[in-house]
Formats: structure tokens, C-alpha cells, sequence
């Protein structure tokens, strides 16, 4: 079971307790099977029953059993919600989350393996990911596909086109 940030909790909505979510995928129609998630806040996590989804306008709500009020619903204003896999978007041919490139080997187009990816940083340039190396070392390489050949989800690993990028003396 691999568990995915789905959204954030935003405001709190009317009288009864909800809250706004952004959806970090843009979509929600998966949010309606949810009934049981984690909500992370400053490092605590804590589960919560899904009382109520609701979509009012461009408003995605959901109502969380035990927070029935605008004051209660204000203090998990902030929260990350985090479900299970299964309950993340769906995805079109082709597509990937960038969660799903964690834990994959790196490898050389050899079939060498170079290294482990243990992270990917979202940002405006594009993404990097982070690579553990079998020293322990680690190093960031743009996921562009310069560097990057396709994600292979079956084997679990991802060629390294450029593996000169991981040395220490990058000329």
C-alpha cells in the first residue's frame, strides 16, 4: 500500500464544518470514495472519517466526522490529505505520478545500476530528482529527457543517458 498527498485542506465553508480541498491533481471526482484519511498538519498526522463530500460550484467540500463546526473546521485548515493509492486520480496512457519515480533504480543504458532515486523536488524550472548513490553521496539531475530516458514502471528502474552528471568533477 503506497499512501499520496491527494490535496489540501483549505477554509472552512458555511456553518456545518466544511472545508474547501485543492485538489493537487485538479480533479475530484476521486475524492467522493473516500471514508477514512490521514491529515497532516505541522508534522502530526491523524486519521479522520470522511463524513460528506460535496461539490458546490467550483468548490470541492468535504466534512470530516467530529468537526461540525467553522471553528473546528479552521483548525485542520492547512492539512495535507493523504490516502491511499487507490484513491488518487486517474491517470491516461502514458502518464505517472512523480511519487511513483521514488524507490526507482537509476541505471546506465548498460543496465548499470548507478543509483536510487530517493526524491523528486517539484519546481518551476522542472523537476529534479535526487540520487542516492552507492556511496551514500547524493546528487540532483534534471528530469528532462536530455538527461532521462523513459520511466520503465515494470522493471522499476529508469536509464540515466548522461551518467556523467553524477560525478563529482562535472566539466
Amino acid at each position: 500500500m503506497k499512501n499520496f498527498t491527494l490535496g489540501l485542506v483549505g477554509a472552512p465553508f458555511g456553518l456545518k464544518g466544511f472545508v474547501k480541498i485543492r485538489s493537487f491533481s485538479g480533479e475530484t471526482g476521486h475524492f467522493s470514495h473516500l471514508k477514512q484519511v490521514t491529515l497532516k498538519k505541522d508534522g502530526i498526522e491523524k486519521e479522520h472519517e470522511v463524513a460528506e463530500v460535496d461539490l458546490k460550484g467550483t468548490n470541492l467540500l468535504i466534512r470530516f466526522a467530529g468537526i461540525e463546526t467553522p471553528e473546528a473546521a479552521a483548525i485542520i485548515s492547512g492539512s495535507e490529505i493523504i490516502a491511499d493509492r487507490k484513491y488518487a486520480a486517474p491517470l491516461n496512457e502514458g502518464e505517472y505520478y512523480v511519487e511513483d519515480l521514488k524507490g526507482m533504480e537509476v541505471i546506465n543504458v548498460d543496465g548499470e545500476k548507478l543509483g536510487i532515486i530517493s526524491n523528486v523536488i517539484e519546481g518551476g524550472g522542472g523537476d529534479l530528482v535526487e540520487v542516492e548513490l552507492p556511496s551514500g553521496q547524493m546528487r540532483f539531475v534534471p528530469f528532462r529527457k536530455e538527461f532521462f530516458g523513459a520511466p520503465d514502471f515494470d522493471n522499476s528502474a529508469v536509464v540515466l543517458l548522461e551518467p556523467w552528471i553524477l560525478s563529482d568533477e562535472q566539466s
